[in-house]
């Protein structure tokens, strides 16, 4: 160890020592941006979750865009305050809908709901983006803010929401670099690095 970082050959080093020591072969835990093994690939590709999910992202997102724009103009102009807040709730009910079916899908995929290895992170800030969005809806339906407000938590509800997203498109799509075969390049790079 030099400077504080491990070389790759002193890791393989204390693998090997460490099996001559157990008396056995250890095998080396998946490392890259290889998401599923052959048989979470075959239950993905099979599972109509996986076609939910492919449905109720991109609705999640055209109500997330209606929404920010009709949050902005009642943030800037003070008016259709109605208009943003039923634009709220209906992305709100498009994240509750895509949070059960997304857990059922790693149920299926990877035999856990929630923090399944391979989406550890994007579920940890998926909590967040539940609890900002929660949050909202209990500010609203009990009146615990100004309409100003609830707007603003809205927006940060928002943008846990973008960066949510965000883990999940570079995370698929430093899968699908890998699962390709295509040697990567800087972009999948970033995604992979970003993705960890």
């Amino acid at each position: 160890m030099e400077g504080g970082i491990i070389s790759i050959q002193s890791t393989r080093e204390a693998r090997i020592a460490l099996e001559v020591a157990v008396g056995k072969t250890i095998k080396p835990l998946p490392r890259g941006p290889d998401l599923y093994t052959p048989e979470q690939r075959k239950r993905r590709d099979s599972s109509v979750w996986t076609l939910v999910q492919g449905v109720l992202a991109p609705l999640q997102f055209l109500a997330f865009a209606l929404s920010l724009v009709f949050v902005i103009n009642f943030l800037a102009n003070g008016t259709g305050y109605s208009a943003a807040v039923i634009s709220v709730l209906i992305k709100t009910g498009f994240l509750y809908t895509i949070m059960v079916t997304g857990a059922i899908w790693e149920k299926v995929v990877f035999g856990r709901y929630l923090f399944a290895p391979a989406f550890f992170w994007e579920d940890v800030v998926s909590m967040l983006v539940i609890f900002l969005h929660t949050a909202y809806v209990l500010a609203w339906l009990f009146d615990l803010m100004a309409p100003q407000g609830q707007m603003w938590l809205a927006v940060a509800a928002y943008a846990a929401y973008v960066i949510n997203a965000a883990q999940f498109l570079l995370k698929l799509r430093a899968a699908r670099v890998a699962a390709s075969g295509v040697g990567p390049t800087v972009g999948s790079d970033l995604a992979a690095g970003l993705s960890r």
